[in-house]
């Protein structure tokens, strides 16, 4: 604000200086005229102090030197208005940045915390999107608003000075046509932002198809898909064209508006102001108005940035309730102000009378058993039986809404998530891989991890003999989730993190449904010595993988309808657990 004031100050003296300018070159200094610039100017009066000094140097040394002294003014007060203005935009430029670095973070790290069932109702191109081009929008709109509320105000107030030290009464006569002006901005902005609203919902929607058509190619190819999804991207691409046109349409009136507003204001203001000259009624002289003119379109020219920055704004304001949407979204796990940090295990993990739904439907239902420490316990069931969301609310992905999960007789609740899932490791169904070296995949998050730590975690996975094969062994890159691997190498490899992780807890999803037989024996090695002396809790679709768990707990729509070991199970005639064995029994 400090270096903008100073920008358009010295700019205001520069536009004054021609008053002087224009006097000594059209010989507009009379005797009478210099004597009273000659008198003692007050202390206070700047504009007295430098009629003052300007007289004695005409009386002094000549219109010539006067005239030397004012262009020296000029360069002067144009060279600070200059390096003023540098200034001003490289402090500009500064705030916009850390800005938008603020705001990436910000709704990163929203998205980063928010509760997993969010997740599940939104689009991805659509958060992409948010995070990357709604983001994006905010840096036009941060320069805009800098102008919009800092420099051209500033320029306004200052310019609006000096047209009223210059003529208090030509200038109110001006005032009367700025608010017509600015209600019709106004109406611009108002319609630009509805606009821009619809602009970026369809900018989601674009991301949205094209973010699945990235992850679905193999299925598009194979079903000869390509020309349908075609032309569902080409709708959404011509909508969001359309859009873009509507909203070019409406924001560039507001330029050539605003330019025929102030030039016909000028042109009011020349004709009136020349009328009292001629008839020789005005109080001004004619360097006097013709600088007073300059200055008015100078005046303009900030109210016309304004309305610019106005209609140019608007795309950034809808851009950023998009934003703040995701940031103002309440979290529903969140840590208490008072959460412990959970620093060892040493008993037992208790599901007390635990019931959850997603929506109006309960997925658990008054859910209880335990897991002692050591132990292995298996959860069976037919799929939306409740198995993975039993996992999800030990990693306390979600509350319970009813009852408790304990560890050591605790309540997750009462812990920070941090020190929780440092206790735990998983291995999932899904191949969760980064676009990054075998080496970084199995140190994942781990900035300090050795050779030596990493090969020794290889090995328990029995995966280190496929990992030196690589050309580039420990540094080959597996791709795009994995892309250059098989499945069995991308399970060893997770697997792999979790032994790096040393968790004294462990939870299996379905690790191995997914291969084939020949493979899977491979990985189930890879797991039993990942398992071997740690607490573990396997979610099972193959029971032949967990015929050695300690206990085994049947789900039925949410329900524990039996528990047992395998042998005790296998014996409950027409039981759950022993009509799953003779099917799989079949299928084989």
């Amino acid at each position: 604000m400090i270096i903008a004031f100073l920008s358009n100050l010295f700019g205001i003296i520069n536009f004054g200086l021609l008053i002087y300018l224009l006097d000594v070159l059209f010989n507009n200094l009379t005797e009478a005229k210099l004597q009273a610039m000659l008198a003692t100017p007050k202390w206070y009066d700047v504009g007295q102090q430098f009629n003052h000094y300007f007289a004695l140097i005409i009386k002094n040394h000549g219109k010539f030197v006067a005239l030397q002294f004012v262009c020296l003014q000029v360069f002067l007060s144009v060279l600070l208005t200059n390096v003023c203005y540098y200034l001003s935009m490289l402090v500009r430029e500064r705030i916009k940045n850390r800005v938008l670095r603020n705001a990436r973070r910000a709704i990163f790290g929203k998205i980063m915390n928010l509760h997993l069932g969010y997740f599940s109702n939104q689009r991805k191109g659509d958060l992409m999107n948010r995070a990357s081009s709604d983001v994006g929008e905010m840096e036009s709109t941060t320069v805009f608003a800098l102008d919009l509320f800092v420099r051209e105000p500033l320029a306004v107030f200052l310019f609006l000075g000096a047209l009223l030290w210059i003529s208090w009464q030509m200038t109110l006569f001006t005032l009367l046509i700025v608010p017509i002006m600015a209600g019709m901005i106004a109406l611009v902005s108002r319609r630009l932002r509805k606009q821009s609203n619809n602009m970026h919902h369809l900018g989601g929607l674009l991301n949205s198809t094209l973010e699945e058509t990235l992850g679905a190619l193999r299925v598009i190819k194979s079903y000869n898909a390509g020309k349908y999804i075609s032309q569902k991207f080409d709708k959404d691409n011509l909508a969001y064209l359309r859009q873009a046109r509507s909203i070019a349409r409406t924001r560039e009136l507001a330029s050539p508006f605003s330019e025929i507003a102030g030039v016909g204001l000028i042109v009011i203001i020349l004709l009136y102001g020349g009328s009292l000259i001629l008839s020789d009624q005005s109080t001004l002289s004619a360097s006097e108005f013709i600088t007073y003119l300059i200055i008015l379109s100078q005046f303009l020219r900030p109210i016309k940035a304004i309305s610019n920055a106005l209609s140019n704004i608007q795309r950034g304001l809808a851009a950023g309730e998009r934003i703040f949407e995701v940031l103002d979204l309440p979290s529903d796990v969140t840590d208490k102000p008072n959460a412990k940090v959970l620093q060892t295990f040493e008993k037992r993990i208790e599901f007390r009378n635990v019931w959850f739904k997603y929506e109006d439907a309960w997925i658990l239902q008054d859910v209880s058993f335990v897991i002692e420490k050591g132990t292995t316990v298996a959860l069976v069931g037919a799929s939306g039986s409740g198995k993975s969301t039993i996992a999800d609310l030990l990693c306390r992905f979600y509350d319970v809404q009813k009852g408790a999960i304990l560890i050591d007789d605790v309540d997750i609740r009462d812990v920070t998530q941090e020190s929780l899932r440092d206790m735990m490791g998983i291995v999932t169904q899904e191949y969760i891989l980064f676009n990054d070296t075998v080496y970084n995949n199995i140190a994942f998050a781990e900035t300090n991890a050795t050779q030596e730590q990493v090969e020794k975690a290889a090995r328990i996975a029995n995966a280190h003999d496929f990992i030196i094969q690589k050309e580039e062994g420990y540094q080959t890159n597996v791709g795009d989730k994995g892309t250059k691997l098989s499945g069995g190498q991308k399970q060893r490899i997770s697997i792999a993190r979790a032994v790096f992780k040393n968790p004294p807890i462990l939870l299996l999803d379905e690790a191995t449904s997914s291969l084939d037989t020949e493979v899977e024996k491979a990985v189930q090695l890879a797991l039993n010595n990942l398992m071997e002396n740690r607490t573990s809790l396997i979610i099972a679709h193959r029971l032949s993988t967990i015929q050695h768990a300690h206990q085994i707990i049947v789900l039925n729509k949410g329900v524990i309808v039996e528990r047992g070991t395998h042998e005790q199970l296998i014996q409950i005639e027409g039981g759950t657990y022993q009509n799953l064995n003779k099917m799989q029994a079949l299928a084989v």
